[in-house]
């Protein structure tokens, strides 16, 4: 895993980065346009450090990424998208408050 900082994730790494890890993966759809993303971003970057280790902690540009997005349907953002060994588990939309984020991390990581 890469240190604490979340992996700049896109459309070329997905399969690698997402879908062939083994373990729980939290992946933030952001846009730098999108002020509840910006909101949120210092959440995501805390996540990332409090789950080194355990975690994996993404983020994906949605405009840049057009491939992924539309795949996983992804139509408001900011939108957490929770993979557990490259299978979707959990989609959280909208700017959520850390521990509703720390809820839904923890109940995948049983």
């Amino acid at each position: 895993m890469a240190g604490n900082h979340p992996v700049q994730l896109s459309d070329d790494v997905w399969s690698q980065e997402v879908e062939k890890f083994d373990g729980l993966t939290l992946v933030d759809f952001w846009a730098t346009w999108c002020g509840p993303c910006q909101m949120i971003a210092p959440i995501i970057e805390q996540l990332a450090v409090e789950y080194d280790g355990r975690v994996k902690v993404g983020k994906l540009d949605t405009d840049a990424n057009q491939r992924t997005t539309v795949r996983y349907n992804v139509r408001s953002i900011p939108s957490v998208l929770l993979f557990k060994n490259g299978q979707l588990v959990e989609t959280v939309v909208g700017a959520v408050p850390k521990p509703y984020l720390v809820e839904k991390i923890e109940r995948h990581l049983k």
